[in-house]
Parts: structure tokens; C-alpha cells; sequence
């Protein structure tokens, strides 16, 4: 809508190829800075990483005001190399961090609490952004990001101690420029531990479904909610209905919440039998089943906005193992909401499994990640994550929203095969060791 929107010197609307255009740019930026990015965190600093982050954001949100192509697209770029920053200098300051003051027990747990506020914080933004909207206009959201951005900066300007890659000795004079990592470097980690690799893959492969999920569930609500209700169109009202995006968002965020919770009481370290045995669901665990959830629900969504949805109705109530939990559905088929039902439950679903995924993931990066080499394996991985999106947007108009929704259900069902071979490896590993 920001972009749509805009007119330039010409005077003529900016063409939706454009926008497009505006939106392929960040994407690719991020994948193309992001693993030089990386490289300079963990050489220069978390800290000073984090920092950068809010600069460039800012400057991008800033360029949303302009009605210059050209700094529309160096907005894109800017928001797409933060982006970069956003997910690897924070969590690899924090972890890096817990390194030092030898806390890494508690970083899941951290993890968990930090996304359960992520949520929360999101809803309320979500208020802000409509009030601002409704007073400023389109970029009104994103003038207000700017001042909360600046606040985080200072936050971590005076909260935060600075640290860097751990892969070798900072303070020994010449020997710091040689510990120096390096993106070839990072390469090497990668393929000499199968357990990066398989966390990375899980990584690329969620938050490709996810972005692709995001850029889709729009239209498919909106059609499922236009369906549905033509029947009152049909009985003489001239109303129009509009779909309620932000409550569907809000509706989101707490779903999130809630599998940040649920993420945080299955895995804490705090949960012991009367012998002192742990109780807690070892997070390689607790990923497949999200994982497995998250595909399955993503899946049902694919196929409830497709023509022969009612028979996928029947076909799951008729399931030996679904048939208890989705009884509910099976008088449904006939009506004409079933189909809005079963795509809104899905849905639900899906983002209470992306509140579980950030601290799931978070946590396992922090065990088979490096500290030498954290921020640049990160990025990494956010190569095939952002080609997949680019490729999905590319494509939209032969696969369609159902067709969108169809790769993304296989990426999940993908990563569910890396966490399975994750924890196959753990538990021999561990297994291997025991017997010693």
C-alpha cells in the first residue's frame, strides 16, 4: 500500500511492476550482503552490529516519505541489509555473551521468555501502526518505527558491553587480525559439522515457508471471507466486507505467544521427576514435533483453498487419528463456513508453531553454532532462504496462492527430515558416549 501509492516526477502512479521490483530488493539485498554482513559483526562487534541495524532501518523507513524511485530502492537496500543484521548481531551478542558470563544453561529459557515479549510487543504495535496509519497516512507506521528504533539503539548503546567472534584471543596484538573470521572460513565450519548444516537447513527451509506464508495469507483470507459471506450479498445487502487484517494479525500474535509459551514450559531446565531427573523435552525433540505440526497445518491450509476442499474435509474427519479432534468439523462440509473454518484453524496453528520455532531455533544455534564464526553461518543460510522467496514471488501468477502455499508446506516437511536426522545424530552421539 506504501508503494502503491507513491506518484513520481511524472505524475503517474507507480506501476505494481514496481512494487514488485521495490519488494525483490530487499529480499535480494539480504542475500547478497548478508554474508559480508555477518563477517563484519563477528569481526567488529555484536554490539556495533546491533546498532548498524537501527541506523539502516531507520534510514529505509525514512525513504518510504520520498516519492523518488531511486530512494525507494536504496530504502529497500538499506532495510535489506538490516534485515541481515536484525536476525544474527543481537542473538549472537546475547549468546556470546552467556558465553562469557557462563550462563548458556539458561538461554533457552531466555529465548522463550525474549519471543513470548516479541508477541506481545507485536500486537500493540500492531494498535500503533493502524492509529498512525489512520493519522499519517501510509507511512505513518513507518514514521513511528523510527522513533522506537532510535530508543533500542541507545538501549544497547548504554546497556550493552561490546564482544566479538570468540575464535581466537582479541587482545594479543597482531595475532587479532589473523582470528579474524572469514566468510570461506565459515564455509568449512559448515561442512565439517553435518549438525550445522541440518540446524541451517531447518532454518533456510521455516522461515522461507513462513515469508512465503506471509506474502500469501492475505489474499487466501480474503477470498475464503468473500466467499462466505456472498451469500448475504446474494440476499439483497450492498455492503461491502472487508477482511479485518489487523485483527487477523492480532489473532496471530497471540497464537505466537502461545507457542512461545509452550516452548518455554516443555523445555525449561526447571521441570524435575521426585528423583531430581529432568523432565524437560530435549529441544532436537520438541523441534520435530513443531516442525511436524507446522507442516500438517500448513498443508491443510494449502489444500482448504483449492476447489475440492469439502472432500479434504471428509477425508480428514475420516482419519482414524483425526477424527476425535476434528468431529467438530464434519457437520461442516455442507455449510458455508467450513471452508473459512478449517483455513482459519490452520493458519492459527501455523503461527502458534512460528511462536515456537524463534526460541527452538535460537536455542539450537547456540549449541551447534560456533562463536568464531556465528553471525557470517547465520547469513549463510539466509542465501537459499531468500532465493526460495524470490523464486515463489517470481512465480506467483503460475502457482497461485494455493500453489505458493503447496511450497511451503513441502519446505516444512523438509526441515521436519533435518530434525529428525538432528536428532538421530544426538542420540547417537550421546548414546556412543553413555556406553564408554
Amino acid at each position: 500500500q506504501v508503494y502503491a501509492s507513491k506518484t513520481f516526477a511524472s505524475g503517474t502512479t507507480t506501476a505494481m511492476t514496481w512494487v514488485s521490483r521495490l519488494f525483490l530488493t530487499g529480499f535480494a539485498s539480504t542475500a547478497l550482503f548478508g554474508p559480508l554482513v555477518g563477517r563484519l559483526t563477528d569481526s567488529n562487534g555484536r554490539k556495533a552490529g546491533t546498532l548498524a541495524f537501527a541506523l539502516l532501518y531507520s534510514l529505509g523507513a525514512s525513504s518510504t516519505k520520498s516519492n523518488v524511485l531511486g530512494v525507494l530502492l536504496l530504502g529497500r537496500v538499506l532495510g535489506g541489509i538490516g534485515t541481515s543484521l536484525l536476525f544474527s548481531a543481537p542473538e549472537a551478542w546475547l549468546v556470546g555473551e552467556a558465553g562469557r558470563e557462563g550462563v548458556q544453561a539458561s538461554l533457552g529459557e531466555t529465548f522463550g521468555l525474549a519471543y513470548a515479549g516479541d508477541s506481545i510487543v507485536a500486537i500493540l504495535a500492531g494498535q500503533m501502526a493502524g492509529a498512525a496509519a489512520a493519522t499519517r497516512g501510509p507511512t505513518g507506521p513507518f514514521e513511528l518505527s523510527v522513533g522506537f528504533l532510535i530508543m533500542g539503539g541507545l538501549l544497547a548503546s548504554f546497556l550493552w558491553k561490546e564482544n566479538v567472534a570468540g575464535g581466537g584471543s582479541s587482545s594479543d596484538g597482531d595475532d587479532d587480525t589473523d582470528s579474524k573470521p572469514t566468510i570461506r572460513d565459515a564455509v568449512k565450519v559448515v561442512k565439517a559439522d553435518p549438525k550445522i548444516m541440518l540446524v541451517g537447513a531447518m532454518q533456510s527451509l521455516f522461515e522461507a515457508a513462513m515469508y512465503i506464508f506471509v506474502l500469501n495469507w492475505p489474499p487466501a483470507v480474503s477470498k475464503a471471507i468473500a466467499a462466505y459471506f456472498s451469500k448475504f450479498a446474494a440476499e439483497g445487502s450492498t455492503a461491502a466486507i472487508g477482511t479485518p487484517y489487523g485483527k487477523v494479525f492480532s489473532c496471530f500474535m497471540a497464537c505466537c505467544l502461545l507457542g512461545s509459551t509452550v516452548f518455554g514450559q516443555l523445555t525449561s531446565s526447571t521441570k524435575v521427576d521426585k528423583e531430581g531427573k529432568s523432565k524437560a523435552v530435549s529441544t532436537e525433540s520438541f523441534a520435530v514435533g513443531m516442525l511436524s505440526i507446522a507442516a500438517l497445518a500448513m498443508g491443510t491450509a494449502t489444500l482448504s483453498v483449492g476447489s475440492s476442499a469439502p472432500k479434504i474435509i471428509s477425508a480428514l474427519t475420516s482419519l482414524p487419528g483425526l477424527s476425535a479432534i476434528l468431529a467438530p468439523l464434519a457437520g461442516l462440509k455442507s455449510k458455508p463456513g467450513a471452508i473459512l473454518s478449517v483455513l482459519m484453524l490452520s493458519l492459527f496453528l501455523f503461527e502458534s508453531c512460528v511462536g515456537m520455532y524463534f526460541p527452538t531455533i535460537g536455542t539450537l544455534r547456540s549449541k551447534y553454532f560456533p562463536d568464531s564464526h556465528r553471525s557470517v553461518v547465520m547469513n549463510l543460510f539466509g542465501i537459499p532462504l531468500n532465493a526460495m522467496v524470490v523464486t515463489v514471488f517470481l512465480s506467483i501468477e503460475k502457482l497461485g496462492v494455493q500453489g505458493a502455499l503447496g511450497v511451503s508446506t513441502t519446505a516444512l516437511a523438509v526441515a521436519t527430515l533435518c530434525g529428525l536426522k538432528l536428532r538421530g545424530l544426538v542420540n547417537g552421539e550421546k548414546e556412543a558416549s553413555e556406553s564408554k
